[in-house]
C-alpha cells in the first residue's frame, strides 16, 4: 500500500507540476494584407467639345487665370497644355485634337488631366477643375473667337492703311 500511495503523491505532484507549467501563447493572426491602390488607367472629368484647339486652348488659359484657387505655373502651346496647382494639387491641363472620324464629324478637342509625368489623374482637385472649364468653355471659347476676329479686321485695317501710304509716297 506503501508503493501504491507513493505513486498516487508522484501523480499529484505531477498534476501539480502541469498545471503551474505555463500555456503557449496562442500565434497572432498575420496582419491584413495592404493591397495598394492601383494607378488610374483614365482621368475623371475630361471631355470633348466642339471647338478648334487653338481657341479651346485660348480659352482654357483665360478660365484658369480668372479661377479662384487655381495658380498657373506655365504653359506650352507647342504642347498644348497649361501647368496647374488648384487646391494644392499639381497637375497639367491638355487640349487635344481629335481626328475627324465616323464618330466625330467636326472639329473637336479633348480637355483633360494628367499627373506631371504625364499619367491619367482622378483627384478631387483635377475633377472639379475639368467640370469647371466643361461648363465655361463654351461661352469663353465664343470670347476668344471675338477676339481673334477683332485683331484679324484691326491688322487687316492696319495693313490696308500703310499700302496707301506707301503709295502716296511713291507719287511724290
Amino acid at each position: 500500500m506503501i508503493v501504491h500511495g507513493r505513486w498516487v503523491a508522484v501523480l499529484l505532484a505531477l498534476t501539480m507540476l502541469a498545471a503551474c507549467a505555463p500555456k503557449p501563447k496562442p500565434i497572432p493572426p498575420p496582419p491584413p494584407v495592404e493591397v495598394p491602390a492601383l494607378p488610374p488607367t483614365v482621368t475623371r472629368g475630361e471631355f470633348l467639345i466642339e471647338a478648334d484647339k487653338n481657341e479651346t486652348w485660348n480659352a482654357v488659359g483665360q478660365i484658369i487665370v480668372n479661377t479662384p484657387g487655381a495658380e498657373y505655373e506655365g504653359r506650352a502651346q507647342m504642347l498644348d497644355m497649361y501647368t496647374i496647382r488648384y487646391r494644392g494639387v499639381e497637375f497639367l491641363v491638355l487640349t487635344k485634337s481629335m481626328p475627324i472620324s465616323d464618330t466625330i464629324k467636326r472639329t473637336t478637342t479633348r480637355v483633360t488631366a494628367t499627373t506631371p509625368e504625364g499619367k491619367p489623374i482622378d483627384t478631387i482637385a483635377s475633377a472639379e477643375l475639368l467640370d469647371l472649364l466643361e461648363r465655361k468653355l463654351p461661352a469663353a471659347i465664343e470670347d476668344v473667337q471675338a477676339r481673334f476676329k477683332a485683331e484679324a479686321e484691326a491688322k487687316k485695317k492696319a495693313s490696308a492703311k500703310s499700302k496707301s501710304k506707301a503709295k502716296k509716297k511713291k507719287k511724290k
